[in-house]
């Protein structure tokens, strides 16, 4: 049974930074892809970030510069480094993966992953 876990989220003022964390237990996951979404109130999930497993990686237009994904293997992490955070940045934020190999139009898709945690939320106050 694979299970992934967020940490890192909280309140932080605009202009600031957070990072969150996922890690994976149950199996072996260093080839998987790993990507985070998030979810706004009144709002569809939606795509932030993916790194796949060659370490490409590609993010959302309305995090681009801002965020960044990144891989720990060894620990079986990934993390969202999150700058310049803005209030519509609010959400719970989810990690998500995948054993096979997506296309950039796949990633973006909620359906197309395997495993989610639980979610971390993150406000960011004006």
């Amino acid at each position: 049974q694979v299970q992934l876990v967020e940490s890192g989220g909280g309140l932080v003022q605009a202009g600031g930074s957070l990072r969150l964390s996922c890690a994976a237990s149950g199996r072996t996951f260093s080839a998987a892809t790993r990507a985070w979404f998030r979810q706004a109130p009144g709002k569809e999930r939606e795509f932030v970030a993916i790194r796949w497993s060659g370490g490409r990686t590609y993010y959302a237009d309305s995090v681009k510069g801002r965020f960044t994904i990144s891989r720990d293997n060894a620990k079986n992490t990934v993390y969202l480094q999150m700058n310049s955070l803005k209030p519509e940045d609010t959400a719970v934020y989810y990690c998500a993966a995948v054993t096979r190999v997506l296309t950039t139009a796949q990633a973006m898709g909620v359906a197309e992953y395997s495993y989610w945690g639980q979610g971390t939320q993150v406000t960011v106050s004006s």
